[in-house]
Formats: C-alpha cells, structure tokens, sequence
C-alpha cells in the first residue's frame, strides 16, 4: 500500500536557485529508501517538503492519502505528529535531561499551555522509559545531554521520534557527524525499527556502501533530479558516476576495496 506519493514536485528558492526538479517517486508501507547524492544535490530540503517543514513550488506530496500542500493548522500538526524527524546534529536541548527531550516528542499532541509546562501523563512517561530501554539508554535516562556521546545523542532522537508513533520516519544524514563504529549502531537501529515495528524509513546517505547494505531500495539524486530509482543489486560504477560526478572515483574505489575485503 502506498503511504507517500512525490508527483512532479519542484522547490525553488529564487529565479536563480531550483533545489529539486519535476521529482516523482511513490513509497509503499514498510519500505527502507535510502537518498543518495551529493552534497547539495537536494536530498535535505526533498525531506523538509514531505515534511512541510518547507513548501514545495509546484507538484504535489501525497501522505496518507491527504495532500500535504493543503494542510493547516490541525491538520498540518496531525500531519507532523506522523512522521519522525532525526537529524544530522541531533537537535536536542543539551541543557535537559535525555528523557525530557524524547518526552518532547509528544509536544505535537499537546495543546500550548501543556506544551509550556511539560505536562506529561504516567502513560507517555513509562512510553519514554520503554523506548530508551529498548534503544540501550535507560542508563542515560536522566543524564544531560550535553554529557552524551554523538552516537548516544542520535540515539535519544530516534527516541524522541518513535515516541511520536509515527508512520514515517525521515532520517537526515543521521550518521555523518558519527565514527564507524557508532554509525553500525544507528544504521541497525533504524533498520531493526523498519522490521520490527514496520515504520517506514526513508534515510538521507552520503555514503554509498552504507546504503547498499542497509536500504531496499536506493534513490539517486543529483541536481534536484533522480537519476536512478531501484535495487541496490542493480546500481552500477556508470550510474554512481552520474549521481556523484567527479566524486564518485573515491567511491567507487571504496566500494570495491570493501568488496575484496569481503
């Protein structure tokens, strides 16, 4: 069943700016998308139009069968409260508590006043609680966050996502900012979260190989238009090359060292 539809949708910032081009792709319940490409290929601002963190210039997001475009104000923070937001640098208030920030999660089903005051049931609180567990962090539960690792951050805002109880979750270049050692984990984490909650997962990745292990499906951007739409068995060294231009040398090297090791 189909949960996101991107029909001919274009972002342009100025007369002189087009962040993506006449983009359509459609993704199913359940699926794992990987978005690969460059850095200012589009991948961030295709994310923030699904999201209506931004809004398109022309085209349309289906989600869940409501035209995202048309949405407002209830409507628009329903919309929001189903689909979980993981960034680069982890957006979290490093000030608060890691429980706090995932319990931050609810503010979209709050109305102002509880919003304000940080008013959560018992409910939302053991939710919390669960989810750190499950994630590894209940040992972090009331630590600060500023006293957290880059790995354990990203973690925390995977909890803050999934106590949403969202039906998508995009994922911004969760692990560039992580060493390799801790990327494996949120890589796996998001992967186990597609399995074992079926929640749709569509991740932003500079990284080639860390796509072709983890996604179902790979979308190529470039230029603000998709290059290539497919299996990750199918993706060839020709079609890297159009989707990184003269990156893809290093890549492609990469990618086959990593083969031979193998």
């Amino acid at each position: 069943m189909t949960l996101l539809s991107v029909n001919n949708i274009i972002k342009r910032y100025n007369s002189e700016t087009t962040a993506l081009n006449d983009m359509s792709f459609a993704v199913n319940e359940g699926e794992f998308v990987a978005i690969i490409g460059p850095s200012g290929a589009g991948k961030s601002t295709l994310l923030r139009c699904i999201n209506r963190m931004i809004d398109v210039s022309e085209g349309e997001i289906i989600f869940a069968g409501q035209h995202v475009s048309q949405l407002k104000g209830p409507a628009l923070r329903s919309h929001r409260t189903q689909i979980g937001m993981i960034f680069q640098h982890y957006n979290l208030v490093n000030r608060l508590s890691v429980i706090e920030n995932v319990l931050h999660g609810r503010l979209g089903y709050k109305n102002t006043i509880a919003g304000m005051l940080g008013l959560y049931s018992h409910a939302e609180k053991v939710q919390a609680y669960e989810i750190l567990q499950s994630l590894g962090l209940e040992e972090q539960m009331y630590k600060r966050c500023d006293q957290l690792s880059g790995g354990q951050k990203q973690r925390v805002g995977i909890a803050r996502a999934l106590i949403q109880q969202p039906k998508l979750l995009l994922c911004d270049e969760p692990i560039a900012s992580l060493d390799p050692n801790a990327a494996k984990i949120i890589m796996d984490t998001l992967k186990d979260i597609n399995q074992r909650l079926g929640i749709t997962v569509i991740v932003n990745l500079h990284q080639v190989d860390v796509a072709l292990h983890y996604a179902q499906r790979i979308i190529g951007v470039n230029r603000g238009m998709i290059v290539y739409d497919g299996s990750p068995l199918h993706i060839s060294n020709s079609k890297i090359y159009e989707i990184y231009g003269s990156e893809a040398g290093d890549l492609i090297l990469d990618l086959e060292e990593r083969y031979a090791e193998a």
